[in-house]
């Protein structure tokens, strides 16, 4: 039979926890906020600042983060999760400009020029983003210079790939942008099989259309293609790429 503490040692023991429960947050935060390369090489007082004023949100899948055109109020860090950003028609169509994951910093440009978001970010899965407030973070770089020229190489390599996607929409067909798509896809996270390359589409082709800048009817119609050439095998999601090197083939052409 288990024994009550006195009441002062229990009071003491409740105290200690509270205190953990508060500190271990902040530890976490700290080690989040130091892979950021824009927040990397700080010192742990400067990160300490960080923490301090780093405030966590959460957000559940396809929850909106902030929409394109809305006062900037700060930048904010994946602390785990995923986010697309994404630019939006007056019709509805969306493309979308780059997928972030843990360890990424988001908004870091609307904060240093003071104009408006210029483009929405969305949670793909449920995900906590660490927020830090305009105010903030400009006191940061002003005491740290070198933080500005890290966001300048952050956002100078965002910068790059909005050029890719500008450059494919424009020189590129559908089916050349979905080959594309789809063999990144390989890249980064195929699986090999006997029958070839196991990939997961994304959880509809209205979002992988937005991937890669054209309308869902195109890019079933265009995986239907690629399934009766003997290219592919679809099953659901599941995608078999059965033979990579004439996909490849089709980025050599844009016929």
């Amino acid at each position: 039979m288990s024994k009550k503490l006195p009441a002062p040692l229990h009071a003491c023991v409740a105290h200690l926890d509270t205190i953990t429960s508060v500190l271990e947050p902040r530890v976490t935060l700290g080690q989040t906020l130091a892979k950021v390369p824009i927040f990397s090489g700080l010192t742990e007082n400067e990160l300490a600042f960080l923490t301090q004023h780093a405030i966590p949100r959460r957000y559940a899948a396809g929850e909106l983060v902030f929409g394109e055109g809305e006062p900037c109020s700060g930048l904010y860090v994946v602390e785990s999760g995923n986010v697309r950003i994404f630019k939006s028609s007056a019709s509805g169509r969306e493309q979308v400009l780059g997928i972030e994951g843990p360890g990424s910093s988001v908004a870091e440009l609307p904060v240093f020029d003071g104009g408006n978001y210029p483009a929405s970010v969305a949670a793909i899965d449920d995900a906590t983003l660490l927020f830090v407030s305009k105010q903030d973070f400009q006191s940061l770089v002003l005491t740290h210079p070198q933080v500005a020229l890290k966001v300048l190489r952050v956002v100078g390599a965002r910068l790059r790939r909005l050029v890719g996607i500008i450059e494919e929409l424009s020189f590129t067909t559908v089916r050349h942008r979905l080959a594309s798509f789809l063999l990144r896809l390989a890249q980064s996270g195929g699986k090999r099989t006997s029958e070839g390359i196991e990939i997961l589409l994304p959880a509809s082709n209205q979002e992988l259309a937005a991937q890669i800048g054209t309308v869902r009817e195109l890019v079933s119609r265009n995986l239907s293609r690629f399934q009766a050439e003997g290219l592919l095998k679809i099953d659901g999601r599941t995608v078999t790429i059965r033979d990579p090197k004439t996909l490849e083939a089709e980025l050599q052409s844009n016929d």
